[in-house]
């Protein structure tokens, strides 16, 4: 038969073939940065120790790069500057067992990011385990350095300590969140915060967590004869359980809990699935009063949380002095 008559080939009998080939490209790609990264550590370690007992110093290192150079070509990342690099980041994790053993994880620019832009363990600890739990790019973790996510995160633990809702589900959402990428005008509607969060879905959901997966907008719910909408319905694949997110350009008020708790209930009778844990309600508001939160979801039984968004990157200052702040209640409080 002329292979012109054979019919059309069906593509996704191909898609085991494909996953096997991204899943090996996966595998080969982590080890050689793995490899790399070991390189860099142990480089970095003779460069210390000669550095310290040698006398190892400017002019000796510009001299070991061009005969690295000399041997093995223009070798990409044996510059000077990158050999003293090599010798901080030997030296800036050598005496943490914990922190050492997660920085193969990472590439060697992510490494380098954490190790410029942070001044404690914990904060590196907590930037490290951020990047690779959510595979960020320099791009994407550069951002997160400039979004205060430290400082938000330790807020965020410290206000819901409190709060009547588990703490697995807790710990998967901010206090705050940082929305600069929707270019918004100090003062908007919610039609606009929702339609600029729809255009930029990708940037949102780095924002709230790769965890996350999007179904829809203005999701309808239908309870007796009525519909209801809610602005934006996700799935998180944690906590595995609907996630529906209330939109506010005002303050929080203690109803909008009611409102939500009404979704939920809709959304849990009629949209779970039998194997899927009882739905989450995030009210996401331009401001709010974190006692008024606390009194209001005090005897609220569904898990509902409430935070608070900014269209402009947080003030580093005003949210250290927060933090420092809610620590020093804590302590007193001890």
């Amino acid at each position: 038969m002329d292979a012109m008559n054979h019919p059309p080939t069906d593509l996704s009998n191909f898609n085991s073939i494909l996953s096997l080939i991204k899943t090996a490209k996966d595998r080969i790609l982590k080890t050689v940065n793995t490899e790399i990264i070991d390189l860099y550590w142990q480089i970095g370690k003779e460069v210390s120790e000669k550095a310290q007992n040698g006398g190892w110093g400017k002019s000796v290192v510009e001299a070991l790069s061009n005969h690295i150079a000399a041997n093995f070509g223009n070798m990409r990342g044996f510059s000077p500057q990158n050999i003293w690099r090599m010798k901080q980041f030997y030296e800036t994790y050598k005496d943490s067992q914990i922190l050492s053993a997660l920085l193969r994880e990472l590439s060697w620019t992510n490494n380098l990011l954490v190790m410029s832009r942070t001044k404690t363990d914990e904060e590196r600890l907590f930037y490290i385990r951020l990047a690779i739990d959510e595979r960020y790019s320099s791009r994407e973790l550069d951002r997160q350095f400039d979004a205060m996510r430290f400082e938000r995160a330790a807020i965020s633990e410290k206000k819901s300590e409190d709060l009547p809702v588990k703490r697995e589900i807790k710990e998967q959402f901010l206090d705050s969140y940082v929305l600069d990428f929707l270019n918004l005008p100090e003062s908007h509607h919610e039609s606009a915060l929702q339609k600029a969060i729809i255009a930029n879905m990708k940037k949102f959901l780095l924002e709230i967590g790769k965890d996350f997966t999007f179904i829809g907008e203005e999701f309808r719910v239908q309870v007796g004869n009525s519909d209801f909408f809610i602005d934006l319905l996700f799935y998180h694949r944690g906590l595995s359980c609907l996630a529906a997110f209330e939109l506010k350009t005002t303050s929080f008020k203690p109803e909008y809990i009611g409102k939500m708790n009404f979704y939920l209930e809709a959304l849990d009778r009629d949209h779970k699935k039998p194997n899927e844990n009882p739905s989450v309600g995030i009210i996401l508001c331009a401001d709010k009063d974190d006692q008024v939160v606390e009194y209001a979801l005090q005897r609220n039984l569904s898990p509902v949380l409430v935070a608070e968004y900014t269209a402009k990157l947080p003030d580093k200052k005003l949210l250290q002095n927060k933090l420092r702040e809610l620590n020093g209640l804590t302590d007193s409080t001890e």
